[in-house]
């Protein structure tokens, strides 16, 4: 295996995260009371890269910050963790992005994303980064940045040599030649369902009841490998080493906030991939960040170290 300079290069969002905690969620024409507000450093991309650099992984991240608090507060937190912001661009005149989230009781949440700067994010970022992308194992991309942009980071990468990593969150599609890159594509049950057509879903199967029929399924639309998250019930992995697909179990953890728990599992898996692991071992260890991310409150404020994992489940 080739040594490249970065384990990760994330090419994604950054944003803060605005949280507050509820007993129960509105109804619509409702309001409720909730905690106080708390503002975290968050964003799939940032998340991405900050979990990478926390598990021991050498992580640089390309985005967009806008010139304001917010801005200043992921910088200061990404560069805090140790990842390289040389193609963290600030924006004039434009704010950083939000997530607005609400927490339950039982630690699962809701979210609203104004993009702000990350809306920016653009080919000529990409073009930009180059050098930094044809230095990495493995690139890592979402969808809460611009498609062009995720277009542009993924045939880069993909014409240097470099493993591209697509969690397809939020769910939306994308071209033919763009999942074709994808090794693997990373989805949850319920992004995995709504990516199908009814004809293309395993028979007699509810969207979620069937995730290694839906991974099988998905397969078959073109990406080089499957992973789909299953929460506090493990991961279903296929790729082209495995006649079906391949269940992992996830350690069993008492969740406090599942906010950023995706990101951590992602990120762990890129690492894992970059540093040369099959893809039903990376996913193990990615299960057990996904499972010590939800143990705490926050995002990147829950993400583990190496030595703070759960046993495997």
């Amino acid at each position: 295996m080739t040594t490249r300079d970065w384990d990760v290069v994330v090419v994604g969002s950054a944003n803060a995260d605005l949280v507050v905690g509820v007993d129960r969620r509105p109804g619509p024409g409702e309001t409720v009371l909730g905690s106080d507000l708390a503002t975290h450093p968050g964003g799939k991309g940032a998340n991405q890269a900050v979990a990478v650099a926390r598990l021991g992984g050498r992580a640089a991240l390309v985005g967009r910050i806008g010139d304001d608090g917010h801005g200043a507060l992921l910088r200061d937190a990404l560069a805090a963790d140790g990842v390289d912001l040389a193609q963290l661009t600030t924006t004039p005149g434009v704010p950083t992005g939000v997530a607005m989230i609400t927490v339950g009781p039982d630690g699962d949440n809701s979210i609203v994303v104004s993009p702000g700067a990350n809306a920016r994010l653009g080919p000529a970022d990409v073009a930009a980064a180059r050098d930094l992308i044809a230095a990495a194992s493995v690139v890592s991309l979402q969808l809460e940045v611009p498609l062009p942009a995720v277009e542009a980071a993924a045939h880069a990468a993909a014409g240097t040599g470099g493993r591209v990593v697509l969690n397809l969150s939020p769910p939306a599609p994308v071209p033919a030649d763009l999942l074709a890159l994808c090794d693997p594509l990373v989805v949850n049950e319920h992004e995995a369902a709504r990516l199908l057509d009814e004809d293309a879903r395993p028979a007699g199967h509810a969207d979620s009841a069937d995730p290694a029929g839906l991974a099988a399924a998905l397969a078959r639309t073109g990406p080089r490998s499957v992973v789909i998250t299953l929460g506090a019930d493990g991961v279903v992995v296929t790729d082209a080493a495995h006649a079906a697909p391949v269940r992992v179990a996830s350690p069993r953890v008492k969740a406090v906030d599942t906010t950023g728990a995706g990101d951590a599992f992602t990120a762990a898996l890129c690492l894992r991939l970059a540093r040369g692991d099959a893809l039903p071992d990376a996913a193990r260890y990615a299960a057990r960040a996904g499972a010590a991310a939800v143990r705490a409150h926050g995002a990147q404020s829950s993400f583990p170290t190496a030595d703070e994992l759960p046993e495997p489940g």
